[in-house]
């Protein structure tokens, strides 16, 4: 069996602020992605984002969470493995469904690149 070579995604250069894997620097998302930073994770404060790239994900899998009983796939870093946090598959409450197809990732795994001052 060969492994495949990963290749990064970049953010397009008119992304001047980005957030980053802190392992291994691969982009996450840009800010214009950024939906909320009122969210916990498993290990502390996290972000909502639209969308990301550079991630791998899990299986879903069904966790009771602060804000009640959701779907849920792990994500990963492409580049370097690191979890880190999970994409909202499905939300069984009303008030909760705008998180569906969203993305979690929390702090701890992320660093701010390019022009933030």
């Amino acid at each position: 069996m060969v492994k495949s070579k990963t290749f990064q995604e970049y953010l397009t250069p008119d992304c001047h602020r980005t957030y980053s894997c802190v392992h291994c620097r691969a982009h996450l998302a840009g800010h214009a992605a950024l939906v909320s930073k009122s969210f916990q994770g498993s290990q502390g404060r996290a972000y909502l984002f639209d969308d990301v790239v550079n991630i791998d994900s899990g299986s879903p899998e069904e966790r009771i969470l602060l804000t009640g009983r959701h779907a849920v796939s792990d994500i990963f870093c492409k580049c370097c493995g690191t979890t880190l946090g999970w994409k909202y598959e499905r939300a069984y409450e009303t008030s909760q469904k705008y998180k569906e197809g969203k993305f979690i990732i929390e702090l701890i795994h992320m660093v701010k690149d390019n022009g933030w001052s």
